[in-house]
């Protein structure tokens, strides 16, 4: 990897809003921003995102003055920073079953941010991806994982805390770390296939990384229990949100030990070695095909690929 491959910002990484971290504890400051003309809201509906235009999609936002109708029955709201002087704010419309009645028309569609991603602005998907992803948090944190009590939004949307006084427990957002990587033997690459993935697609081996363990030693582990080979040089490549639901990729490369797979059938349903010039002339069909373009999986392929 070069110098300038290794600047790169991956997609739905680098959103370019100032997050004001240090003003979250300001209450009256955060409901002055809410409270402002000039403020975005990014409304977020089970999981999709607002989205104008087809053929060339952006992210769509509601103005201040539109979003009264539905802002005090929203059950979540939350800061997400400043662009300039404007305030942007994610807003929970899962609670409706038709979120279309409370929006301004035109007003564009809730989609799913990946079915868009290629497509999409770089900064727009960055930032939609931190809005659906926060949304996603507090969507599962309503109550205490302690006590069992309701909990309460705080810092702007980036605390909740339990509303029991003798419990109190503070619960941050949480991001599940998965390792990602590509693991090769000289001119070949290792990748598999899940039985419930686009038909053809294969890509690199990934997993969740467990407790007591270190990125490197989960890269190690995972590669073990899924293909049975033992791999060494572990290096970090560069890494990615992905909040599909709540997830933070951690890419690296690995060189394998051994060659002789032996595939886990209860994670993988194929596994294989390809070369460079298999992976260079890929026909992108349901024969075979590479994930999608913006994954960390399919940086971490044209990476190696460009290597050579």
């Amino acid at each position: 990897m070069t110098e300038d491959d290794a600047e790169r910002v991956n997609p739905y990484a680098g959103c370019a809003l100032d997050r004001a971290a240090e003003r979250r504890r300001d209450e009256a400051w955060i409901a002055d921003r809410l409270a402002d003309p000039t403020t975005r809201i990014l409304p977020v509906w089970r999981g999709q995102n607002l989205i104008q235009g087809d053929d060339s999609p952006v992210a769509a936002s509601v103005s201040r003055a539109d979003a009264a109708a539905f802002l005090p029955d929203a059950p979540a709201v939350a800061f997400l920073g400043m662009a300039g002087t404007a305030a942007h704010f994610a807003v929970d419309l899962s609670h409706l079953d038709d979120p279309a009645t409370v929006l301004p028309a035109p007003q564009g569609a809730f989609v799913e941010l990946r079915s868009v991603g290629p497509l999409i602005g770089h900064q727009d998907g960055a930032l939609l991806a931190y809005a659906r992803g926060l949304l996603h948090w507090h969507g599962r944190h309503r109550f205490c994982g302690i006590c069992g009590s309701p909990t309460v939004s705080l810092e702007g949307g980036h605390l909740r805390r339990c509303a029991d006084a003798a419990c109190a427990a503070p619960h941050h957002p949480r991001t599940d770390p998965a390792v990602i990587m590509l693991v090769s033997d000289g001119d070949r690459l290792l990748l598999g296939r899940q039985s419930d993935w686009t038909a053809g697609m294969y890509s690199v081996l990934a997993g969740f990384v467990e407790p007591g363990e270190s990125l490197e030693d989960a890269v190690r582990r995972e590669v073990l229990e899924e293909v049975g080979i033992a791999v060494d040089s572990v290096r970090y490549h560069s890494s990615q949100p992905w909040p599909f639901p709540a997830s933070i990729m951690l890419g690296f490369t690995a060189r394998a030990r051994a060659t002789a797979l032996r595939i886990a059938t209860d994670e993988l349903a194929d596994a294989r070695w390809f070369s460079r010039h298999e992976l260079r002339n890929c026909p992108e069909d349901e024969r075979f095909r590479l994930p999608r373009r913006v994954s960390i999986a399919r940086r971490l392929i044209e990476d190696w690929l460009a290597e050579s």
